[in-house]
């Protein structure tokens, strides 16, 4: 499954925004004094790192003033949703993040909402993904993988920090499916985040793990995995050893977007502010070297734009969800 995302700059917006710079003291309501940002898992997942790379960079670059962080997991990202819905009034200065999960844990009905209850601000990254084993695995690469599974069928475990039916096990499925595999046979081992799941390859209660990227490679200049495919169309510069699954043969690409959420019924003058900071991020030293920390991909996705891309991806999801019998 392949998503195209492509990033338009609004030439604009962003002067606008990069005015407020110094605009600020004469006017606070152009000013983003400060943000607090939900995190819809536990610390050291996708969600968290994104959250504070982005907090981060915001910071740095001087377009905020100061940035908070507040992890709460639980639901596969519902406690958070629902946090933002019926909170709504209370939450000012406060975006959380979301991905790919948003979209499919609402069709497999994980939690009752959807993107649709939120203010929607912007997608603004996107993450490989990438199947992982312990460095000090004697599986060394896909073949190596497939033949342990074949060996081994139901005892060798895949984990990933999604639920049944979510966004890891998906790519585990295309992957697999790709690789001439029944998608829906493999022994999918569910975590609530990716720091717990990759404790969990860590440990040895899992074989391989699904996570992102990013993640993956953090993992991996620590010494404490081997990255065996990226769900990328070629290799990734910013790790370019990491080899891709399309490489080996096995043709799946996808990108999992993360990207930006208001309580609903934020005004439009204050999502306004949030999008023109995010875009205007774009141009900062500081966000290029986020960035390419944490080898993510610049999209731009704001407002609409994001609305008609995340219907777009739900029923694109939805469609191979139930091909592959999740739904």
């Amino acid at each position: 499954m392949k998503m195209t995302m492509t990033r338009r700059v609004v030439l604009a917006a962003a002067a606008a925004t990069l005015a407020f710079g110094g605009a600020a003291q004469a006017d606070d309501h152009q000013m983003l004094e400060q943000l607090h940002f939900i995190v819809p898992g536990g610390a050291g997942g996708g969600w968290d790192g994104a959250a504070r790379g982005t907090g981060e960079a915001l910071t740095e670059s001087g377009l905020v003033g100061s940035a908070s962080f507040e992890n709460m997991s639980g639901g596969g990202g519902g406690v958070a949703i629902a946090h933002m819905i019926e909170n709504a009034e209370s939450l000012d200065n406060t975006l959380m993040v979301n991905s790919t999960p948003i979209v499919i844990r609402s069709l497999t009905g994980v939690f009752p909402q959807s993107f649709r209850d939120l203010t929607l601000v912007a997608g603004t990254t996107g993450d490989y993904a990438a199947i992982v084993v312990p460095a000090d695995s004697p599986i060394e690469d896909m073949d190596g993988l497939l033949a342990a599974y074949a060996e081994q069928g139901m005892d060798f475990a895949v984990g990933g920090g999604s639920v049944p039916g979510g966004m890891d096990h998906l790519v585990v499925a295309m992957v697999m499916r790709a690789a001439g595999e029944d998608p829906t046979a493999v022994n999918y081992i569910a975590y609530d985040a990716g720091g717990e799941a990759m404790a969990g390859l860590l440990s040895g209660e899992i074989d391989a793990l699904s996570t992102g990227f990013s993640e993956a490679i953090a993992l991996a200049d620590q010494g404490e995995v081997r990255i065996l495919g990226v769900t990328a169309p070629e290799r990734v510069p910013a790790y370019d050893t990491a080899p891709t699954f399309v490489e080996q043969g096995i043709d799946t690409t996808f990108i999992n977007w993360r990207g930006f959420f208001a309580p609903p019924g934020t005004s439009d003058e204050k999502t306004a502010q949030y999008i023109a900071a995010l875009e205007a991020l774009y141009e900062t030293e500081a966000w290029e070297e986020v960035r390419a920390r944490n080898g993510w991909v610049n999209i731009w996705n704001p407002g609409e734009d994001f609305r008609t891309f995340l219907e777009a991806q739900e029923q694109e999801i939805g469609d191979l969800m139930r091909q592959l019998g999740f739904l």
